[in-house]
């Protein structure tokens, strides 16, 4: 019977819980309710924490995996079904949620896993600018995996269309010798040349800064970091998209929460809906984005 520790710290203006089992260790924040650090006992950590993030009200934490909700990046790059969803001047990137504390509705022990739910109220209608009635809900569930599900239910009587991503930063050794595979032949838009849609041939490599929307992605993604020998596992749920994103040299001296070689040891694979895979939901219905975080041991270079 695996057993669990529960406990509260503060960092800087942010309320969090730290998780501790024989297995690994989980750090959450109340704002966003976003996992901040994941990490095996004895292995490095499987999610990034910034060695300078800034722990603040109102600023997501460059670590760990944000919560975007409900649209994903520059709201005008979205479609116009989603930008027309919302209704005030300035909106945020990555959308309303990231920044706003969320409701810890229980922690539950279920077999050998811990059950940790959160919910964010204020989208059944108090979002400003964004007057749709939501339910909004994040289950994060710690195995011998880590799994994150984020589900909206539409309460209205309107339909709501929004985009969203699990906007998760991995640990890797140095990313100049990691490779993405499972993106092999899919098509993917270039936003660092002019959305540009090209043609992935073989696994990602890095060699420079990278920001791309993988389009009709299978349901695994993998990350083969040889120095550290291992392959990290990202099983996807209702996604079709994923956006990968590394820095590099020059945007990362231009992040005051990232250090300047900070980009060497991260790597963002966003389980998404966006571009043309966003979410429609009628009166009534849910949908439910998902990701397993998992990784297994392979031959080390």
């Amino acid at each position: 019977m695996a057993t669990f520790q529960v406990s509260t710290e503060q960092h800087g203006e942010l309320h969090c819980w730290r998780i501790r089992s024989s297995f690994a260790e989980l750090l959450i924040a109340r704002q966003g309710a976003q996992v901040l650090s994941y990490q095996r006992t004895g292995e490095p950590p499987l999610l990034w924490l910034s060695d300078e993030a800034i722990f603040r009200q109102g600023k997501s934490v460059r670590a760990g995996a944000p919560v975007c909700w409900p649209w994903f990046g520059n709201l005008q790059r979205n479609p116009e079904t989603v930008q027309s969803m919302y209704h005030a001047e300035h909106a945020p990137a990555h959308g309303l949620v990231r920044t706003r504390d969320w409701q810890l509705l229980g922690v539950e022990e279920v077999g050998e896993s811990l059950r940790i739910e959160f919910e964010m109220a204020e989208a059944q209608g108090g979002l400003p600018g964004w007057p749709h009635t939501v339910e909004l809900k994040l289950v994060v569930v710690l195995d011998a995996a880590l799994t994150l599900q984020l589900t909206s239910r539409n309460l209205g009587h309107s339909p709501v269309t929004l985009s969203q991503a699990l906007h998760s930063y991995f640990a890797v050794s140095d990313v100049r010798q990691a490779e993405v595979h499972g993106v092999e032949g899919l098509s993917y838009i270039e936003t660092l040349s002019d959305w540009q849609q090209r043609h992935q041939e073989g696994a990602l490599v890095f060699s420079g800064e990278t920001d791309r929307i993988y389009l009709n992605t299978p349901q695994t993604l993998s990350i083969v970091d040889p120095s550290w020998g291992r392959r990290i596992i990202l099983t996807s749920s209702r996604s079709r998209s994923a956006v990968i994103w590394n820095p590099w040299t020059a945007r990362a001296k231009e992040l005051p929460d990232m250090a300047d070689d900070g980009w060497q040891r991260m790597l963002c694979i966003e389980t998404a809906n966006v571009w043309d895979d966003v979410v429609q939901l009628q009166p009534g219905a849910s949908s439910s984005l998902g990701v397993r975080i998992d990784c297994e041991v392979i031959s080390k270079a």
